[in-house]
């Protein structure tokens, strides 16, 4: 009995137990599977992986100066062409047969090359254009020239070879002896005729005459350089040229006897010279310390005015007789801590390839043109000074209460008319005043933004020009080429097309080359003319590797703001293995303006923060918000002002709920954001103004507290109050909010990133959010950039895999082991061969 009890006991609790057993693997199978986050989707669109499946998206013609012939290249996956063009002749012509010279060139040098890899470096146009230049590096080591110690590691170099090509003939001619000569240092502001050069060295101005430049050309070093000094008052911080801006203290001590650069604008004849000086000495010290120099960390010392200091810099303008050398410090004082610049000349586009271009003064010999601004950017006079007697003569002057914006005049007919751009009226026009500053007429109007000067044709008083927001059914953002009379009659759209436009056109007003596309369309190129007549279509991308690769264009959106009547334009990226049944988390890319609102209207190869970022899993959207851009209306631009940190959130979040209310794909309780720089400000504030709405966000190099960023994006973007006293003196005062103030409304899952060197958005920015937080009692993570500064630099790809991991823990819900996804490995294009 016992034992049959034993038995029977024994196989009721073997019963349990498989019972048990089959219970647990039943449930265990009916376990969803944890989520998982694409990490093989997002690595195939890696910068390094991009590069070899988009090539060239745009023609940049190079124009010619004997006539209105053009030449460019274009690279795609079948390899790099070069073309001429020429619009007379409505031709486009291949410069040469790539199979065939690759032929010749394998002959002479001894390397192999063949028409789809043909590495032609530093082609130009000879002064009769009837042929080519170009140089071609070889894998032949020869010892440099100019070496100092024959048995150094760097003692040798590749051996390259000059070719020159006759355009008619396509006959192919080694230059025989070449070496290639030195860059130009980047030291030297050559006169417009060559006679003399200025430099700086240990904080003055110094001058050489051609020959000792063509020494120091050859070799810096060469103590039969004869130079001549001009200045002895310099000192650090209040300098005629260079402090050494970004050097640390030891590199800037080693510098400073070194020539270092200065930047002069010349007067056309080279009699005289101009410069902007500015008195620093009283602007207080900032500090950053790079951890991972070889060696000991290094200490970086400049000066950083920060918002509402009285220790503001002085600028000054100097003019410098060099016949004489002589100056003198121009009288151009008008505000209390005023900014004073100079405009240079415009370049002309045949002049692009010109080894030599001066820098020369918008003006003629006898005058020059000039700006000056309140600190408060509310006044802004336009003005001329007068070589002969030094008087200032102010033009034109901007008044408003919020900050004004200011582009270089064109000029008519050497000054004798003057066409200024100016958002009076609340959007951006031209105007036309006589050469005394006397108004004559406005020439553009309208609900819309003028952006630019293209070109001035003076003989038959037209004014070629960008604008934006003018055509209706479009998206405001996008740019066009218009063409007006002087007197604001026959307005024309010279590139018609719903697109966003970027030209190309020749000095003398005749063609013009059209590079356009939106971010759902492949990008196209074509040749008009001066009417916006089509003369040729040039080239469309190549995007073939692209789309083979899974890729897919994003979807342009509109919604409302949070008033419910502007106009928000944005992009959303998906997922290329996208899903409409599934729920996908939302992440949104922020940049808060005001001078730009980072969302892209032609096709971009820059994916990182789009593209590639939603294809972890997500959602990706970018849309601006009111403040964000100055391309839009006065009022859309300053939205923002007296507001800078919470006047765009408002607006970020209701796109995602009007976004989520009309797409049942996309989960408006798991939202994520982030941005870099404005856009780590902009995402950290969403988190702690709207915490219960934004779940996740990763905030790179953000100024999270702009009573510490520099004083001219903070003032200007937010506003400081000029005070002035009974007894007359001027002071300022600024107070805005900030990120740490309101640390304790965290709930979400923060990441904060920065660069320890960065000495744009001092990395005490992030400092002062992580110490609010942690007295807050919050949890968050923070990572600091070593040896980086405000873009990242080479650790750019290794921020985006963190921001990645973040995402996908608290968004997509993937706690695998982030040790897992080798970072290095998943970029193939990096081999670990142990080098």
């Amino acid at each position: 009995m016992n034992k049959l009890y034993k038995l029977v006991l024994c196989a009721q609790f073997l019963s349990l137990a498989v019972t048990a057993q089959n219970k647990t693997f039943t449930l265990t199978e009916n376990n969803p599977a944890q989520p998982k986050a694409n990490y093989q989707l997002a690595s195939r669109f890696s910068p390094n992986k991009l590069k070899k499946m988009v090539y060239s998206t745009s023609v940049d013609p190079h124009w010619l100066k004997l006539s209105n012939r053009f030449w460019y290249t274009f690279e795609s996956p079948k390899g790099k062409f070069w073309y001429v063009v020429d619009p007379a002749a409505k031709s486009k012509k291949l410069m040469f047969d790539n199979a065939k010279i690759a032929a010749d060139i394998t002959l002479i040098v001894r390397d192999p090359f063949d028409a789809e890899h043909l590495p032609l470096e530093n082609l130009k146009f000879a002064a009769d254009e009837k042929s080519v230049s170009f140089e071609v590096k070889s894998s032949i080591d020869e010892v440099k020239p100019d070496r100092k110690d024959k048995k150094a590691a760097d003692s040798l170099q590749k051996k390259i070879f000059s070719f020159k090509y006759d355009l008619a003939t396509a006959k192919l001619t080694e230059v025989a002896n070449f070496s290639k000569p030195k860059p130009k240092p980047s030291w030297g502001a050559v006169a417009p005729d060559s006679s003399a050069i200025i430099f700086s060295r240990n904080y003055n101005l110094y001058w050489m005459d051609k020959d000792n430049y063509k020494k120091a050309v050859k070799n810096e070093e060469d103590s039969t350089i004869v130079e001549h000094q001009l200045t002895k008052d310099g000192v650090k911080f209040y300098s005629y040229g260079s402090d050494g801006d970004g050097e640390n203290n030891v590199e800037n001590e080693k510098n400073n006897k070194k020539r270092r650069g200065a930047y002069v604008l010349w007067s056309p004849n080279a009699k005289y010279f101009i410069l902007n000086r500015t008195d620093s000495r009283k602007v207080k010290d900032l500090w950053v310390i790079n951890s991972v120099t070889p060696g000991r960390p290094t200490l970086e010392t400049y000066k950083y005015q920060m918002p509402g200091e009285a220790e503001a810099p002085q600028d000054e303008i100097l003019l410098f007789d060099f016949a004489a050398k002589s100056f003198k410090k121009l009288n151009v004082s008008a505000f209390k801590d005023q900014s004073v610049s100079v405009w240079s000349k415009p370049s002309l586009e045949k002049d692009r390839d010109n080894e030599f271009r001066p820098s020369i003064w918008l003006g003629d010999d006898s005058r020059f043109y000039f700006s000056r601004t309140s600190r408060d950017l509310k006044r802004i006079d336009i003005g001329t000074i007068d070589i002969a007697t030094s008087k200032v003569k102010p033009l034109i002057d901007e008044r408003f209460n919020t900050y004004i914006e200011v582009n270089r005049p064109g000029l008519v007919n050497n000054g004798k008319e003057l066409i200024h751009w100016s958002e009076r009226d609340g959007w951006a026009h031209f105007y036309l005043f006589d050469g005394n500053g006397k108004l004559k007429n406005q020439i553009t109007k309208g609900s819309f933004h003028c952006e630019s000067i293209v070109n001035i044709d003076e003989k038959n008083r037209i004014l070629y020009f960008t604008a934006n927001g003018r055509e209706a059914k479009e998206d405001p953002y996008y740019l066009h080429l218009y063409s007006i009379n002087f007197d604001g009659s026959n307005l024309k759209l010279l590139n018609s097309g719903d697109y966003d436009h970027a030209i190309s056109m020749n000095d003398n007003n005749t063609f013009f080359v059209d590079n356009y596309s939106r971010v759902n369309t492949a990008p196209k190129s074509t040749l008009n003319d001066k009417n916006g007549r089509k003369v040729m279509d040039l080239e469309t991308a190549d995007l073939s590797l692209l789309m083979v690769a899974g890729y897919k264009f994003p979807e342009p959106f509109t919604v409302k703001a949070d008033d419910g009547i502007t106009d928000l334009y944005g992009v959303m990226y998906k997922p290329f293995d996208f899903d409409p049944n599934k729920k996908y988390p939302i992440i949104e890319y922020v940049y808060p303006g005001p001078q730009t609102e980072a969302v892209n209207k032609a096709f971009s190869k820059s994916m990182d923060r789009t593209e590639r970022l939603a294809q972890f899993g997500y959602i990706v959207i970018t849309v601006g918000n009111r403040g964000g851009n100055p391309s839009r209306s006065k009022w859309y631009h300053t939205y923002g002002y007296g507001n800078l940190r919470d006047y765009g959130l408002a607006d970020k979040k209701t796109a995602i709920e009007q976004l989520a209310a009309k797409y049942n794909y996309i989960d408006d309780t798991k939202v994520g954001i982030t941005g870099h720089s404005g856009g780590g400000f902009m995402s950290t504030a969403a988190m702690l103004v709207y915490p219960n709405f934004f779940k996740a966000a990763v905030s790179n190099a953000g100024n999270h507290d702009n009573s510490i960023y520099n004083r001219w994006w903070s003032e200007k973007h937010h506003g400081v109050k000029e005070i002035v006293s009974l007894k007359g003196d001027t002071s300022f005062k600024y107070s805005i909010d900030k990120n740490p103030d309101l640390a304790k409304n965290l709930k979400g899952h923060l990441l904060l990133m920065h660069g320890d060197v960065d000495n744009n958005v001092h990395p005490a920015n992030s400092i002062r959010v992580a110490n609010a937080l942690m007295k807050a009692g919050k949890r968050f993570d923070f990572l600091i950039i070593p040896g980086q500064r405000h873009g990242f630099g080479d650790m750019t790809e290794y921020a985006f895999w963190k921001l990645a991991d973040h995402f996908n823990k608290y968004l997509i819900g993937d706690f695998s082991d982030p040790a897992e996804v080798d970072l290095v490995e998943m970029d193939r294009d990096v081999e670990k061969t142990g080098k």
